[in-house]
């Protein structure tokens, strides 16, 4: 099941008129940069984790055999670490079809590790829309991940792509780490 969010994206106009802005990756958009962008580093949001609750059918998987990507579940004190990148409005419009299914836009404020902080944008797919899977035991998730596959490639490479950049970063999140140590185990 899919739920188009290009659309509803589109008429959100906060950031039209601003020659650039902040954009924050969690998931693919840390090591998946396909877009233009002005400038990237590091960076942080306050009071969200990082889940794989979210069903796709568009990239890591099909309707028939939906993958799990990552979302964002509000989480008190928690810090979600990934990349901001700097771009301009016109990159919305690529954007907005990359995470058209279920993610919709959201300003947050972004911290960057270095130094500062500014207002931002996540893409955040909730449980209200038709994608939404939401939590489940580690290993039914694991064995979901290992087995689901779509045209940007297995969900398998998906995990395993997000724990290297979060290492790459120097983070460690316990959700991602706990997946991928659980597919091993699944054949």
């Amino acid at each position: 099941m899919t739920f188009d969010t290009t659309t509803h994206n589109s008429r959100m106009t906060h950031f039209d008129q601003h020659e650039s802005f902040w954009l924050f990756g969690y998931g693919s958009l840390i090591w998946k940069a396909d877009f233009p962008f002005l400038e990237r580093k590091p960076a942080w949001i306050e009071h969200w984790s990082r889940r794989f609750w979210q069903g796709s059918h568009d990239h890591r998987g099909t309707p028939e055999t939906p993958g799990r990507v990552v979302t964002l579940i509000r989480d008190q004190g928690a810090h979600c670490y990934g990349m901001a990148y700097r771009i301009q409005p016109t990159v919305l419009r690529q954007l907005d079809i990359r995470e058209k299914n279920g993610y919709l836009r959201e300003r947050v404020p972004i911290h960057f590790t270095s130094t500062g902080s500014a207002e931002g944008l996540i893409y955040l797919a909730t449980p209200d829309n038709d994608a939404f899977l939401g939590e489940a035991p580690l290993t039914a998730m694991a064995g979901q991940i290992a087995q689901a596959e779509g045209p940007s490639g297995s969900n398998r490479e998906y995990l395993l792509n997000l724990e290297r950049a979060l290492d790459d970063l120097g983070v460690s999140d316990g959700h991602v780490s706990a997946l991928a140590a659980a597919l091993p185990a699944i054949r």
